[in-house]
């Protein structure tokens, strides 16, 4: 089913608000450098999924998600600022490995249109 263009509009608003947050609000050493992929929100409004992700080995991403995780009232309060919503979401950070995985499938790629090795 569509989603009706008033959903879309909030979310890109969402989006784009939570990520100018996140660059020059947050002062979380923990969360680095976040892109933020995408949000769905709920048709009531009362929930966001927001999926992120962003470039490090695990342990940065695991302290990542938890500066996050911290920071989810921090980030709905200023966003409550920001939108003009009767309701502000509950946010629910997501980490998005799509981006990961497409490198991964780009790199087995590239490594099959190369060929076998000369030794």
């Amino acid at each position: 089913m569509a989603r009706p263009q008033r959903l879309r509009r909030i979310e890109d608003q969402i989006q784009r608000e939570l990520s100018a947050l996140l660059h020059s609000e947050l002062k979380d050493p923990r969360v680095g450098l976040v892109t933020l992929t995408g949000v769905e929100v709920s048709s009531d409004l009362t929930h966001a999924k927001v999926f992120f992700t962003m470039l490090g080995d695990d342990q940065a991403k695991a302290q990542c998600i938890e500066g996050i995780a911290r920071a989810t009232g921090f980030l709905r309060s200023q966003l409550g600022r920001r939108i003009d919503l009767r309701v502000v979401p509950e946010l629910h950070f997501h980490y998005d490995a799509s981006v990961e995985h497409g490198m991964n499938l780009s790199r087995l790629i590239d490594e099959a249109n190369a060929g076998p090795k000369a030794e």
